[in-house]
């Protein structure tokens, strides 16, 4: 197996690299691919083979892609680039004759209003346009993405949001990693499936302040804004009016239900029980 990793350079494909040597991948069997090679400089140090890919770049891609069996594609993060720069990997998936891409899709991304889903629905479109054989990993929010409400726990014994009673299905990102691995060890077994990846527990942005009490061993209160105090408070911390609306959509959605609940999909995959939350942010004090 030759497995090719785009986004290497980042937490979760960096983690996925881990995960395969962990499974018994040979490392001369793993391309980790990233737009810049020199964070890709420990794994060469462990005998992964590294490439500077730019999904911006098509020209970039074929060297990196000759001769892989699977892709892994890590969804960019760019709004409004993010769909041309997936078309790219996957038309040069399919040139390189790839047999089969793994990607990291937005939860319930064909059918909710979740702000992310429409760059990701599109990608699915693209794979199932493709005729390459591809698995859809829909992850659900990281435990990783509460570190500011960690700090802010911390600091002031608070932190705000829009959230209302809406539930967050989280899981670690390692976690994430390790469901990813799983499929690319055995591609074949996952052909054409999709699976909607949570955490083992949904939690409220109350249940979550409980959570930070017990880490931080101090009473933590959350405090539920309307959407209009939620982005100012976030302008008065230093964000734009646009990035800030687009966080405080964000938390919109929670409060309507668009991460959903558990699905046990990420638990089957890894063959054990998710992370708890607790534990992540114990280990990220």
């Amino acid at each position: 197996m030759s497995v090719v990793i785009v986004g290497a350079t980042g937490h979760l494909g960096r983690l996925t690299v881990e995960e395969l040597l962990e499974r018994g991948t040979p490392a001369e069997g793993i391309v980790a691919a990233g737009r810049d090679a020199g964070r890709l400089a420990s794994l060469a140090e462990r005998g992964v083979r590294t490439a500077r890919v730019d999904l911006d770049d098509p020209a970039t891609l074929a060297p990196a892609f000759a001769g892989a069996d699977t892709l892994l594609l890590i969804s960019t993060s760019e709004p409004g680039r993010r769909v041309p720069q997936h078309r790219a990997a996957i038309e040069a998936a399919a040139a390189a004759g790839i047999g089969h891409i793994v990607y990291t899709s937005a939860p319930r991304a064909d059918d909710t209003v979740l702000v992310l889903a429409p760059d990701h629905r599109a990608t699915e479109e693209l794979l199932a346009a493709s005729g390459i054989a591809h698995t859809v990993l829909r992850n659900n929010w990281y435990h990783e993405n509460y570190v500011p409400q960690l700090h802010a726990a911390r600091d002031h014994g608070e932190f705000g949001g829009s959230a209302g009673q809406g539930r967050v299905p989280s899981a670690a990102r390692r976690d994430f990693a390790a469901a990813a691995a799983a499929v690319l060890a055995d591609p074949a077994s996952h052909a054409g499936a999709v699976y909607e990846l949570t955490g083992d527990t949904a939690w409220t942005y109350a249940e979550l302040a409980d959570t930070l009490s017990a880490v931080l061993g101090t009473e933590v209160v959350y405090k539920d804004l309307s959407t209009e105090e939620h982005v100012a408070s976030l302008v008065g911390a230093g964000l734009d009016e646009g990035t800030a609306a687009f966080v405080a959509a964000l938390d919109g959605n929670i409060r309507d239900g668009a991460l959903g609940e558990p699905t046990g999909d990420l638990r089957r995959l890894i063959g054990r029980p998710a992370t708890p939350i607790a534990e992540t942010l114990r280990d990220l004090l």
